[in-house]
């Protein structure tokens, strides 16, 4: 084979010049005008029809040698080497003509392009292959297309640099990654550190950004102990995605602790919720859940903004689903928010979950919604390992589309010694002078049953008669006294029918009032009030334990 010559033609280049040879040109139109036309016009008509040279005409050899593109030509089944151009003999250096491109361009075997010069050699068809970094350091595009000269087949290999493309893409890429490492460090040192863990309930929670494609979104979750043995449990989503969106989600999850001190309703939390989110970004919406639990209501008791229902899993393996009350959420304005419940009794599990987990572009949001029902209804175990399985089921992956946010809580039911450690008792006043005498024996005897120390003990007798005193003085019927240990705490709450809470002031030595709240606020660890849904209020105060701590 004479590579040679085979080399210097393109396909087609014969079949045009045959065309050429079978169709001469017409006979010169100036020469059969000359007798009637003037010289000068016959020139000025010259001038304008001069002849174009046609792309047959041009040497295919010349004009390879001459484009920057690295151009090189293989023949047959083993690829043999018959034409390089100046550009690749400038990037790579002389190249051997005649042998195999294994050997004779090892760089397009380092780039895997010998397989697709089989693909193009055996189809007929153009292959490209985009942006690869060859060994010069340079970044090409190589496009592979068959040619025919007779019965031989060839690959005309044309490499465009995109060196600089490259550069740039990466240079986004990296830009990129950069902004997206930035929003996960910041959506996660605005997400709890380490989780509250109340006495009554166990907690587990997990985040997962979404992958390398997605942008992190304004997923977050948290656990307030409210006092009282009360906790509050959040979660939510900011609309839209990168840093906006987790800054966003920091300045709500910190009004929503600063709120949680008011020890208000669910809605009414959501209330103030909505008018800050509107203050904050008008243009950005939120969902959110706000729910309380209270160990001696065996409920949960919650407002939703949008957010996506409550489930939860009782002792049997049944799951529940909370779907009302639900309002718009938050940001959006002019809405009243309602509180629901639901149960949790002793052994149930609820989960609070974000989109992310359930939500898929082929798939209606509330199939998914069952589908985690389902496994929900078959995840046993610790709060972690329930959340681990949820993840699992959902196909949730490090390159999962979008942010997922799962708060799993357990109300354990607690046998044998276990359950010692805790008891209620409680005891109502109907008022009068026999009130307080009353709730101090009561106290006294419960105290003693629960075999706390005689220090621990006398203060809490202390302090039940303070606040029952305060509560018949400022209160009104029914009154109750509740008292209430964990293994951690002991709890001393006076309920009545007033919704007036009460506030620790400074007593002036004439003052015959003001002093009560005062003395259960020094001998106690911590103490406070709340306006109960039926009306009326409670006040409430803890002892630490010996040996535990808070």
């Amino acid at each position: 084979m004479n590579f040679t010559r085979w080399s210097a033609r393109l396909p087609g280049t014969q079949r045009r010049a045959a065309a050429r040879t079978d169709h001469p040109a017409a006979p010169d139109r100036q020469a059969e005008t000359a007798s009637s036309v003037p010289a000068a016009r016959a020139e000025q008509f010259t001038d304008e029809h001069a002849p174009v040279p046609a792309v047959d005409d041009l040497p295919v050899r010349d004009v390879l040698d001459r484009v920057p593109a690295l151009v090189a030509l293989v023949h047959g089944p083993d690829h043999r080497v018959a034409y390089v151009n100046d550009a690749y003999v400038a990037a790579f250096g002389v190249r051997p003509l005649g042998e195999p491109v294994r050997d004779a361009l090892p760089e397009l075997d380092e780039l895997g392009l010998l397989p697709l010069l089989d693909q193009v050699l055996r189809s007929g068809r153009p292959r490209t292959l985009k942006s690869r970094k060859a060994p010069d350091g340079r970044s090409y595009t190589f496009t592979c297309t068959p040619v025919t000269e007779g019965d031989d087949g060839g690959v005309l290999v044309f490499a465009t640099d995109v060196t600089d493309h490259a550069e740039a893409a990466e240079r986004l890429r990296a830009s990129e990654r950069s902004q997206r490492e930035t929003a996960v460090t910041l959506q996660r040192s605005l997400l709890p550190q380490e989780l509250e863990q109340p006495d009554d309930l166990r907690i587990a929670a997990t985040y997962q950004p979404g992958g390398t494609e997605a942008a992190v979104g304004g997923d977050w979750y948290d656990v307030i102990t409210l006092g009282g043995g009360r906790t509050a449990l959040v979660i939510g989503d900011v609309m839209g995605r990168g840093v906006r969106a987790a800054a966003v989600m920091g300045q709500l999850r910190t009004a929503v602790r600063a709120y949680a001190r008011l020890d208000l309703p669910p809605h009414e939390i959501l209330q103030l919720l909505d008018g800050l989110a509107a203050e904050i970004d008008a243009n950005q919406i939120a969902t959110c859940v706000y729910a309380i639990h209270d160990p001696n209501e065996g409920r949960l008791v919650y407002a939703s903004a949008g957010h996506l229902p409550i489930l939860v899993r009782d002792e049997s393996g049944t799951v529940l689903r909370a779907d009302e009350p639900t309002g718009p959420p938050l940001g959006t304005g002019g809405w009243m928010h309602a509180s629901g419940s639901v149960p949790l009794g002793s052994g149930a599990t609820a989960v609070l979950y974000t989109d992310g987990l359930v939500e898929r572009r082929d798939e209606d949001l509330d199939e998914g919604i069952a589908s985690l029902e389902r496994a929900l209804a078959g995840a046993t175990g610790t709060p972690q390992v329930v959340c681990d399985r949820l993840v699992r089921s959902a196909g949730v992956t490090a390159d999962h589309d979008d942010d997922v946010a799962v708060l799993v809580l357990q109300h354990p039911a607690r046998t044998g010694p276990d359950s010692d450690l805790f008891r209620n008792a409680a005891l109502e006043l109907l008022g009068g002078v026999e009130a307080a005498p009353r709730a101090r024996a009561f106290a006294s005897g419960v105290l003693t049953s629960w075999r706390f120390p005689s220090e621990l003990h006398d203060l809490g007798v202390l302090a039940a008669s303070e606040l029952v005193a305060n509560s018949l003085q400022h209160g009104t019927p029914p009154m109750r006294l509740r008292l209430r240990r964990t293994d951690r705490r002991l709890i001393i709450e006076v309920t009545d029918g007033d919704d007036h809470l009460p506030r620790r002031r400074r007593a002036e030595a004439a003052d015959e009032s003001g002093r009560g709240i005062a003395i259960v606020a020094t001998i106690a660890s911590t103490w406070g009030s709340r306006r109960t849904p039926g009306g009326g209020k409670a006040v409430w105060c803890e002892f630490l334990l010996p040996n535990t701590t808070a």
